[in-house]
C-alpha cells in the first residue's frame, strides 16, 4: 500500500487482538539469565570434552568465528527489530511471510522432538543413576518422563512475571554446578597432580572438525530466542545489546572453564561422551569423600561417600534442573515465534491464540507437549532395528533448527538494505563491512553443519563408508538419506499447508500503531505478500 505522509502499517485482525494480551514482565535481568539458560546447555559438555584437548580447541575456534559474530548480529537485530516473534519477524520482514511461514515450522517443530527424544531420555538416565532406579519402559519410567514433558509445558504457559524464574533458577543451578565443579577440579589437581594433554594434542584435524561442528553450533545457538517475546520487554532497545554480550563471555567461560579443568584432570580414554559430564564431577568430587579405580578396559569406576556423596547428588539434582530449564526456555522462545506466526497469517489462527490470564500461546505450548509425549512414548516403545531408525529420524529433525537459520542469519544484511532509517541502538562495528562479516560468516556455519549432519562422513572421507552408518542406525546411505529428504519434505509441506491455513487470518487486516521497525519505510503490503 503506497501511503502519503506517515505511513500506515496494516497489521492482521488477529494479531491486533492477541497483542492486546501481552503482557510486560521482561527486564534486562530476566533476559541476562534466560540466555544463559538457553545457551550453556549441560547435556552435551562430556561429548565435547570426550575429545580431549583437541575438543576445547575447536570450542574456542568456534567462538571466535561463529559465537562472537552471531551474538553481534543478534544484538542488532534484536534491538532494532523488537516485535513479538523475534526470528519470524525477521524473516518475514526480510523473506516475505511465505518463506518465514516455512522457516517458523522448521524452527519451532524441532524443539519438542528434542525435548521428547533427547532431554527426557538424558533426564531419565540422570534418575535412574544418581536417585533411584527406573525400569526402562516401566511405569515409574513414563510417569517421571510424563512430569518432565509436562512441568515444561506448564512452565511455559505460565505468565513470564512467574514462569521466568525457571529459566532464571535453571541459569542459577548452570553457575554453581559448572563454577563448583571447576573448583573441584582445581582442588583434585593440587591433591592428585593434573593429567596434562600434550601441547600436541590441542592441534585441530580436520576429521575432528567435521565431527565437532554440528555439536558445536547446537550448543551456541539461541541468542535470538529472548525476541520471540519482544513485545513482553520492558526495554528490549536497549535491554537486548547489553544481555547478549554479557552472555556470550559469560557462555565462553562456563563453557571453556569446565572442559578444560576435565581434559587436565582426567585422561581422555576416561571421558566417555554420553555421561561424560556427570561421570567427571563424581570423579573430582572423591577429593571431597570417595575412591575411584581404573577397570581393565580403562573405564573409570567411581564411588563417592561422605561429604563426596553429598556434593555428588547435589550436582545431579542440580544436572536435572538444568535439564528441565533447557526445555521451559527453548518451548517458551520457540512456542511464541510460531504463535505470531500463526496470528499473522501463517498458521491456523488456533495456534495463534494467548492466554488472555497469562499472556502466554497456551495452544502452541499444549501441541508442543502432546508432539513431545508422542515422541517420548514411541522412543520408549521401539526397541532393535526399529529404535535405531527411529534415533535416525529424531536426529534428522534436531538439524531442522540449524538449517533454519540458514535464513534467519542474512536477514541481518538484508535489512540494513530494506530496513535502512529504522532505528538500531545497537550496529555491528566497521559499517556494512562487519555487517557482511557477520551475516555471511554466520550462514557458512549454518549451511556447514546442516550439510554435515544431513550427509554423516561427507568431507571426512568416510561418506561412502555405511559401516558406521549400519551400526548406529542400522540403514544403508541411501536409507538414511531417504529418512532424511523424507523428514524435510513432510515438514516442509506441513509449513505449505499452515500457510493456506492462515490465508482467512491474513486478509482480515487493520490499521495498526507503526512499530520502530519500519520507520521510513515508504510501502506497505496490507496482506499476504
Amino acid at each position: 500500500m503506497a501511503t502519503t505522509g506517515a505511513p500506515v502499517e496494516y497489521t492482521t485482525a488477529a494479531a491486533a487482538e492477541e497483542k492486546a494480551k501481552l503482557q510486560k514482565h521482561f527486564s534486562r535481568f530476566d533476559i541476562y539469565f534466560f540466555l544463559i539458560c538457553t545457551i550453556v546447555g549441560v547435556d552435551t559438555l562430556g561429548q565435547v570434552a570426550s575429545n580431549g584437548a583437541e575438543g576445547l580447541t575447536w570450542l574456542l575456534v568456534l567462538a571466535v568465528l561463529f559465537f562472537i559474530p552471531y551474538a553481534l548480529l543478534t544484538a542488532e537485530l534484536g534491538a532494532a527489530f523488537t516485535e513479538e516473534g523475534g526470528p519470524y519477524v525477521w524473516t518475514r520482514l526480510a523473506w516475505g511471510r511465505f518463506t518465514a511461514c516455512i522457516n517458523a515450522v522448521f524452527y519451532w517443530f524441532s524443539n519438542p522432538v528434542w525435548i521428547g527424544g533427547a532431554l527426557v531420555l538424558l533426564t531419565l538416565e540422570a534418575v535412574n543413576t544418581y536417585f533411584f532406579d527406573i525400569s526402562t519402559g516401566g511405569f515409574t519410567w513414563y510417569v517421571v518422563g510424563l512430569i518432565y514433558i509436562w512441568f515444561s509445558v506448564w512452565s511455559a504457559i505460565l505468565s513470564f512475571g512467574i514462569g521466568k524464574w525457571i529459566p532464571t533458577l535453571g541459569a542459577w543451578c548452570r553457575m554453581l554446578l559448572l563454577g563448583g565443579f571447576t573448583i573441584a577440579a582445581v582442588i583434585y589437581a593440587i591433591s592428585n597432580g593434573l593429567s596434562l594433554p600434550a601441547a600436541g594434542d590441542f592441534s585441530p584435524t580436520y576429521g575432528l572438525f567435521i565431527v565437532l561442528v554440528p555439536l558445536l553450533f547446537f550448543n551456541y545457538v539461541g541468542f535470538e530466542l529472548p525476541n520471540a517475546a519482544g513485545d513482553e520487554m520492558e526495554d528490549p532497545q536497549h535491554d537486548v545489546p547489553v544481555t547478549v554480550i554479557r552472555a556470550m563471555f559469560t557462555a565462553i567461560l562456563m563453557y571453556g572453564l569446565p572442559i578444560l579443568a576435565i581434559v587436565c584432570v582426567l585422561p581422555k580414554s576416561q571421558i566417555t561422551g554420553v555421561g561424560g559430564f556427570m561421570d567427571s564431577v563424581k570423579a573430582v568430587f572423591t577429593v571431597f569423600g570417595g575412591h575411584s579405580e581404573v577397570a581393565s578396559d580403562g573405564s573409570l569406576n567411581v564411588t563417592l561417600t561422605g561429604f563426596g556423596k553429598v556434593l555428588g547428588d547435589l550436582a545431579a539434582f542440580g544436572f536435572v534442573l538444568a535439564l528441565v530449564s533447557s526445555a521451559c526456555t527453548w518451548l517458551m522462545g520457540s512456542d511464541r515465534a510460531q504463535a505470531v506466526a500463526a496470528y499473522d497469517g501463517c498458521g491456523p489462527r488456533w495456534l495463534g491464540t494467548f492466554s488472555s490470564r497469562f499472556g502466554t500461546p497456551i495452544n502452541v505450548n499444549f501441541t508442543s507437549g502432546v508432539l513431545s509425549t508422542i515422541v517420548f512414548i514411541f522412543a520408549s516403545q521401539l526397541s532393535g532395528d526399529s529404535a535405531k531408525i527411529f534415533a535416525a529420524m529424531i536426529g534428522v529433525v534436531l538439524l531442522f533448527t540449524t538449517m533454519s537459520y540458514i535464513l534467519i542469519f542474512p536477514t541481518v544484511i538484508k535489512l540494513r538494505k530494506t530496513h535502512g532509517d529504522a532505528h538500531r541502538p545497537f550496529k555491528i562495528p566497521f559499517g556494512m563491512n562487519g555487517v557482511w562479516f557477520c551475516g555471511v560468516i554466520c550462514t557458512l556455519w549454518a549451511v556447514f553443519a546442516s550439510i554435515v549432519g544431513l550427509f554423516p562422513g561427507l568431507g571426512n572421507g568416510q561418506f561412502l563408508n555405511d559401516q558406521d552408518l549400519s551400526d548406529a542406525y542400522g540403514l544403508s546411505r541411501a536409507g538414511y538419506t531417504s529418512i532424511a529428504f523424507g523428514s524435510i519434505a513432510v515438514t516442509f509441506l506441513v509449513g505449505v499447508l499452515f500457510y493456506w491455513a492462515g490465508a482467512k487470518t491474513r486478509a482480515e487486516v487493520v490499521p495498526g500503531t507503526l512499530p520502530p521497525e519500519i520507520t521510513g519505510e515508504a510501502t506497505l503490503a496490507p496482506a499476504g505478500d
